[in-house]
């Protein structure tokens, strides 16, 4: 297996160079290249993960279907199909941008630091997920209303990015 890298970029979003995945999540993350994917069933609902508890940066909080990092080179809808079959065991399909322009920097309890430009994307998904144990302790299949519903009621029972862009999207009127 080849090392993951993940694509080091300035504030406008220029390549300033790679660094391996494993070093840049740390107390002084560089910013760095990032995709969010939001999966809707063919119903309409949407499919919300439970982080892994061996997850390095906010264990076991629920979050959107899956996040990743392009390869140097790579497309994002590539990237967005290679990661969903990595950690979801899933096919997707209709790939989307809605949030191109979403960016954020969260702090983990643990201090690690999530720096990313992220743009964030919707995907549609044919068939139930088989996750990855070491990336996806739990999912389920959500009710878009009931879910935005359930992070507006505790929004720290998940994930920084997921809140931010949800607010951003309520913000567009979606």
């Amino acid at each position: 297996m080849t090392e993951e890298l993940v694509q080091l970029v300035d504030d406008d979003g220029a390549l300033l160079g790679t660094a391996p995945k494993a070093t840049v999540h740390t107390d002084h993350t560089p910013l760095h290249l990032a995709f969010s994917c939001h999966v809707f069933g063919p119903d309409g609902r949407v499919l919300v993960t439970r982080r892994a508890l061996s997850k390095k940066t906010w264990p076991g909080v629920w979050t959107n279907a899956f996040c990743g990092h392009p390869a140097p080179g790579e497309p994002f809808d590539d990237a967005i199909r290679r990661r969903a079959q990595q950690e979801l065991g899933l096919e997707v399909g209709s790939i989307e941008p809605v949030l191109p322009d979403f960016r954020y920097r969260a702090v983990d309890v643990s201090g690690i630091v999530e720096y990313e430009i992220c743009p964030v994307f919707r995907a549609v998904a044919a068939g139930d997920p088989a996750p990855n144990p070491d990336e996806v302790s739990e999912w389920a299949w959500s009710d878009v209303a009931e879910f935005h519903a359930a992070v507006a009621a505790a929004p720290y029972a998940f994930s920084p990015w997921l809140v931010m862009q949800l607010d951003a999207l309520a913000a567009q009127g979606r």
